[in-house]
């Protein structure tokens, strides 16, 4: 069962088969709650998404098209779907943007600068429409190809690379503008 291919499993898992159901679990859970805490930013709602998304894989497992599509990339247009309705959701507290403990890595100046500009590039990506923020976080992030984002997000390689292009130049534009406050905020003092 662990060397079947995802397609055959989800073939299993829709005449019920539990134990090929399990086997894609352990294979594609992790990817799940990763692609859902990317795009929605919040570990406790990436968790429950992927649990829904695998219910939707065991409940609608009849409906998938190998002809189509990879699992892989239905499990991402899933994952993706739910975390975007998750973001349309009134936003609650987040534990963990609670304060991070440093590792033994660089010194604190440069975890300093580096955090920060990673927090930066997040709330730009945040700040993006959802379909932008999915866009960067296949592509970017997940390193899917764009065909393969293109499908996840049932959209056109065309209209994809459009969405990804404004997606980018938004998240840079953020950047630079934090950047801009931030580097006249130190000159002011």
């Amino acid at each position: 069962m662990e060397n079947d291919t995802d397609e055959n499993l989800v073939a299993q898992v829709a005449a019920g088969d539990r134990r090929s159901f399990r086997c894609l679990m352990e294979r594609h859970m992790p990817l799940a709650i990763r692609v859902a805490q990317r795009v929605t930013g919040n570990t406790a709602d990436a968790d429950d998404i992927a649990q829904e998304a695998f219910l939707r894989v065991w409940t609608r497992a009849g409906s998938f098209d190998p002809a189509r599509a990879r699992f892989t990339t239905w499990l991402y247009r899933i994952v993706t779907n739910l975390a975007i309705d998750q973001r349309r959701r009134p936003l609650h507290a987040d534990i963990d943007a609670a304060a991070e403990v440093a590792d033994g890595g660089p010194g604190p100046l440069s975890q300093i600068e580096a955090r920060e500009q990673r927090r930066a590039v997040d709330a730009a990506i945040a700040s993006l429409p959802a379909r932008q923020r999915a866009a960067v976080v296949l592509f970017h992030m997940e390193g899917l190809s764009g065909r393969e984002a293109a499908a996840v997000l049932e959209l056109s390689e065309k209209a994809f690379e459009s969405l990804l292009i404004r997606g980018r130049a938004a998240v840079k534009a953020a950047c630079r503008a934090r950047d801009e406050t931030v580097g006249g905020a130190r000159d002011a003092r």
